[in-house]
């Protein structure tokens, strides 16, 4: 145990001396440093700015090392913590994430490097460059997430797991240095004191644990509070139900649905898309936008533009992670999670597909979200709105029986005609695009979703287990596993 102990305080000490080390060198601008730091930047630069490929896949990996995206992982894993009545264990995370932000902010002011000048600049950052934000932020976030969710991890899986996150930070840093956004110093830096952070903010956590009079952990093999393990794990154990759809025919089912579905819309859309370039009047593609675009007003763009950020990508992403973790949070199974990303991973497919085949021009009017790249035909803000909405009403309906299951039915039925409106409203989309566009999709794939996933299948064992005591008033979540919290 002493030899652990003695390990673990080398190297978070090693990782600040480090980082102190690094601060000085930047801040004196020593020589030596900055002639490797300016080297590598233009080295590398030179190598990834004639590929496009390449600077896509450096753009991609340095979004996964993003403030929103890290802030959102945090944020859902803390919902799951509370959920699961593990407050301390979403205090940590809480307070652990929020330091990359506050150190990266402060460091930045008081260090004040410039960013690197590159021949052929390929991205821009905001700010200062030392130390990376992304680098940091990654770091902390990614390894404070592995130390609260390790113990619900089989012990083999747990080593390709720790590797898996050293790999994508160790990806999101090279991205940086790869777009020429920080020098190597600037990476480095980040790293060691995003080791002596981690470190220090699990110290606290195990001197807590030790106060209560629990034994020290381990947090890299066993987690921070490896007695957590029940609450984290997704599910109890049980067996699936013999209702349940088996993984080999579901998967061939949903992409026989998926073709299916991808055929009507080409189907509709092509010849939507030739007739009269695609703003012919059927059903009133030719009046209802221009109807819209004479009556706009200042209240009712503002109004339109809620409705059409609502529906956007970004936004329905998030709104279904969220859906997703408050599910896995409550009814420990992965079915339903399952269900909501394969509803919405395919929804955005089919709209890629479709729009990239049927080619439609979108209507003749003053287009208030500017020119965008897709096809107007389906719309993707409204079929990804109806199918997540739908979803998480399917979800609450089946699990419980309190009257405000029914709020979810009501913005399953408002949010799209929310959105519908809105981007009809802005000159986006024609009514076809929604109604033989949208709805066709959502309808045909949700459908599919519903049949191959069955996310109410594991509901059957509970119908049919004995109550061992009367049922409690309010909302009763069906598949609750017994025994747990």
């Amino acid at each position: 145990m002493t030899d652990r102990r003695l390990t673990r305080i080398a190297v978070v000490g090693g990782a600040a001396l480090l980082f102190g080390l690094l601060l000085i060198a930047v801040r004196v601008r020593w020589v030596p440093l900055e002639s490797i730091d300016g080297g590598i930047a233009g080295h590398l630069n030179s190598a990834i700015a004639d590929h496009p490929t390449w600077v896509q896949v450096m753009k991609s990996l340095s979004w996964l090392g993003s403030t929103g995206v890290l802030l959102t992982l945090a944020g859902i894993a803390a919902a799951i913590l509370a959920l699961r009545r593990r407050l301390l264990l979403a205090a940590y995370l809480v307070v652990a994430c929020a330091g990359g932000p506050t150190l990266d902010y402060s460091l930045k002011i008081a260090v004040g490097r410039l960013r690197p000048v590159v021949p052929d600049p390929i991205a821009v950052g905001g700010g200062n460059s030392f130390p990376s934000g992304h680098s940091l932020s990654s770091i902390i976030v990614y390894g404070a997430l592995l130390f609260v969710f390790l113990p619900a991890l089989p012990r083999r899986a747990r080593g390709p797991v720790i590797g898996a996150v050293a790999l994508l930070v160790a990806a999101i840093g090279f991205s940086r240095l790869a777009l020429g956004v920080h020098f190597l110093s600037d990476v480095l830096g980040a790293w060691c004191l995003g080791v002596a952070w981690l470190g220090l903010t699990a110290y606290v956590f195990e001197l807590r644990r030790v106060q209560a009079g629990k034994r020290p952990t381990r947090p890299l093999t066993e987690g921070l509070e490896p007695e957590a393990r029940h609450d984290l794990e997704p599910t109890d154990g049980k067996p699936a139900p013999p209702s349940a759809p088996r993984p080999l025919r579901s998967v061939a089912t949903a992409v026989v649905g998926w073709v299916v579905t991808f055929g009507a819309l080409v189907g509709i859309g092509l010849p939507l898309a030739s007739y009269r370039h695609g703003n012919g009047n059927i059903l009133g593609d030719s009046t209802v936008p221009h109807w819209l675009a004479a009556h706009r007003t200042p209240t009712l763009d503002r109004v339109s533009e809620w409705g059409s950020t609502a529906g956007n990508t970004h936004l329905i992403l998030f709104t279904g992670l969220a859906a997703g973790a408050v599910a896995l949070a409550l009814v420990r199974r992965w079915r339903p999670v399952v269900f909501l990303l394969v509803t919405m991973l395919g929804e955005l497919t089919l709209f890629l597909a479709a729009s990239a085949i049927v080619g439609r021009a979108r209507p003749d009017v003053a287009h208030l979200d500017g020119n965008l790249p897709t096809s107007s035909f389906p719309s993707g803000h409204v079929a990804a709105t109806i199918l997540l909405y739908t979803a998480i009403a399917v979800l609450v309906t089946a699990r419980t029986r309190a009257w405000w299951r029914w709020i979810f039915v009501a913005l399953a039925v408002a949010m799209p005609l929310w959105v519908a409106l809105s981007r009809m409203y802005r000159g986006m989309h024609h009514p076809t695009d929604i109604l033989l566009g949208s709805v066709v999709l959502a309808g045909l794939w949700l459908a599919t979703t519903l049949y191959t996933i069955r996310p109410a299948s594991d509901l059957t064992t509970a119908h049919h287990t004995p109550a061992r005591s009367p049922e409690p008033a309010g909302p009763v979540l069906l598949d609750q596993p017994a025994g747990s919290r």
